[in-house]
This record gives structure tokens, sequence and C-alpha cells, in this order.
């Protein structure tokens, strides 16, 4: 329970620096945010775990391919902002892209041998 406590609060600690860092200055905060520091977190507690090279190199590639269907969702946003849409609205449609995106990648994929089983 004690490492599970270490890793919310470490992986909360990022996040909340994000946002600081993104208020003082958006772009940086951007970049800040676009590291995958929580894909990297994410490997480096499974390996931790597990020491288990085939496990975390299949998580490696799932997180891969589930980040692709992310990416609309990163110009989809700002567009509806900037096109006079209210924030919870752009942020859901944006959600809800990402989700539909995610079914369809969640369907195309095995059909292309990739293998990202949930």
């Amino acid at each position: 329970m004690g490492a599970f406590v270490l890793r919310a609060v470490i992986s909360g600690v990022l996040v909340a620096i994000i946002a600081i860092v993104a208020r003082r200055s958006p772009g940086l905060g951007g970049l800040v945010a676009s590291i995958p520091l929580v894909s990297t977190l994410g490997m480096i507690w499974l390996w931790n775990d597990s020491g288990d090279r085939e496990l975390v190199a299949n998580y490696v590639s799932a997180a891969f391919w589930y980040f692709l269907p992310t990416l609309p969702m990163f110009l989809l946003i700002p567009w509806m902002l900037r096109a006079g849409i209210g924030f919870w609205p752009s942020l859901g449609a944006g959600c809800g892209l990402t989700m539909i995106l995610y079914l369809g990648t969640v369907a195309i994929l095995p059909r292309l041998g990739i293998n990202v089983s949930l």
C-alpha cells in the first residue's frame, strides 16, 4: 500500500507542476505535458514490480498504439475554443472523439496483426 501511495503522490505532483508551469507559459506547459511522463512512470513501476522484459515491452507497444487516437483531441479542442465554443463542451467533444477513435483502434489493430489485448 505504501508503494501505491508513493506512486500516486509522485504522479499527482507531476500533474500539479505541469498546471503551474502552463499558467506561466502555455507553450512550456504544453511541452512538459507532451513528455510521456505517465507512460515513463508506468514503465518504471511495471519494471520494478515485475522485472519482466516482455511485459514491459508489451506495455510500451500498447501505449504507443493507444497514444495515436489521442492526437486529434489536441487539434479539436483548441479549434473549438477559438471558434467561441465553451471549455466544457470543447473538452467533452475532444474526449468523445478520443473514445470513438479508441474503439476504432481496438477494432482495427487486430486486423493488422497488432496485439494490444485489453
